[in-house]
């Protein structure tokens, strides 16, 4: 682990030598750093929330339906392919949730019979509009009378992974503009599960979050070369469902409701102020009061649609992969459609690269800034400074909003 040696410095001692120019202020949905929701697919707009999906707060209450195919007897069974996801799928999101949401799996433990073959459908990742509806109404049909559609959030159909026509590549989320109908639900997207067996990691978490309306984070390069993860590399699940770092940002958890408010401090005006951010996967502390009350996220605006944002991320939650524990810092656009890099991870150490065995992209995998180091955000005329670590772990952060460097 990078800087764990980092020196432990006096809160009250920053406080005191420190000159606040414009403070931060806790924002509300409609505050000065929360941007406002446009027309792009997955907004990141938090200004607020999209009533056409399902907010991940309370419990929600997902189907799993299982599809066969009459050109091929499956060599597994509904129970396994459950616990390819399940609870682990859950389990991530009570984690990044802190425990505030709930997803409830209800899987139909039996095979359900498309009516073509497997390979009749020409299944891939850039599939044939008419060809997927037609498999997706066919699905929804065949389960119609064995399942109520009504009484459930989200519905995921896991087709037999070693049917021929079955490509991994395929899994996603699949949106409608004009939505299936079932039991009296308006299904409006579907998630679609081709993995083999046993899946890719947190693959069906991340097809979870475009539920959720999260975007894509990922670069997908034209052709067959490039590099998928040169955006945000390890950091969030939405960029790399491989990730090291797969906590969602806290962007993404103030989107979602996980972070109140009050967690969250808005930087808005020019001048200096500090910081002190406990690690995004942190949880809470039972009996401790205050706990959910800590700051996670600082937010810098930047623009009408923009904004850097800055988080702590250390080796807790879903996190405890990661090789470089430190600040975080990235650029958010509310302007910028799912995959088109509405979120970008700011390179605090350009000149080196971390974890080069297991990490994703290791030209970010040590991104994060430690203590007694500063980024320079130029374009921005924002600078985040590390001033070093509580006696209690947490981060102590300077930033500058308005320096001419």
């Amino acid at each position: 682990m990078r800087r764990t040696g980092a020196v432990l410095t006096s809160l009250s001692a920053l406080i005191a030598t420190t000159v606040v120019a414009g403070p931060a202020a806790a924002v509300g949905r409609g505050g000065p750093c929360a941007l406002p929701r446009t027309g792009v697919h997955h907004s990141e707009g938090l200004d607020r929330w999209n009533d056409a999906y399902p907010r991940p707060l309370g419990r929600l209450d997902a189907l799993m339906l299982f599809l066969s195919f009459p050109d091929s007897t499956p060599y597994t069974t509904p129970g396994q392919l459950v616990d390819d996801h399940f609870p682990d799928t859950a389990n991530f999101f009570r984690r990044a949730s802190y425990g505030q949401f709930e997803l409830r799996l209800h899987p139909l433990r039996r095979w359900i019979t498309m009516p073509e073959k497997s390979t009749d459908y020409a299944i891939r990742r850039d599939w044939d509009p008419g060809r997927r509806t037609t498999y997706l109404r066919q699905a929804v049909a065949a389960a119609d009378p064995k399942v109520d559609f009504s009484r459930y959030d989200l519905v995921y159909l896991v087709a037999d992974p070693d049917a021929p026509g079955i490509d991994a590549d395929a899994t996603k989320v699949v949106n409608f503009d004009q939505p299936l109908r079932a039991d009296g639900a308006a299904l409006r997207r579907l998630v679609t599960v081709f993995e083999n067996h046993p899946p890719d990691q947190h693959v069906l978490a991340h097809e979870t979050g475009h539920v959720f309306d999260l975007p894509d984070l990922y670069r997908r390069p034209s052709g067959s070369g490039g590099d998928w993860d040169t955006r945000v590399g390890d950091w969030d699940l939405m960029g790399s469902q491989f990730g090291l770092a797969p906590e969602p940002f806290g962007w993404h958890k103030w989107k979602m409701g996980w972070l109140a408010d009050r967690q969250v401090q808005c930087v808005h005006r020019q001048g200096t102020t500090v910081h002190v951010l406990e690690s995004m996967g942190a949880p809470l502390t039972p009996g401790v009061p205050g706990s959910d009350t800590r700051t996670r996220l600082v937010v810098v605006r930047t623009g009408p649609t923009s904004a850097l944002a800055i988080e702590a991320r250390g080796t807790h939650g879903n996190d405890t992969g990661l090789c470089t524990e430190g600040v975080l810092v990235y650029r958010v656009r509310s302007d910028v459609a799912s995959g088109e890099g509405p979120v970008r991870v700011l390179d605090g150490h350009p000149d080196s690269e971390g974890c080069p065995v297991g990490s994703v992209y290791p030209k970010l995998a040590d991104a994060p800034l430690g203590a007694g180091e500063s980024l320079a955000v130029r374009e921005d005329g924002v600078r985040v400074t590390v001033r070093g670590r509580t006696t209690g772990g947490a981060w102590t952060v300077q930033v500058t909003n308005g320096t001419d460097e």
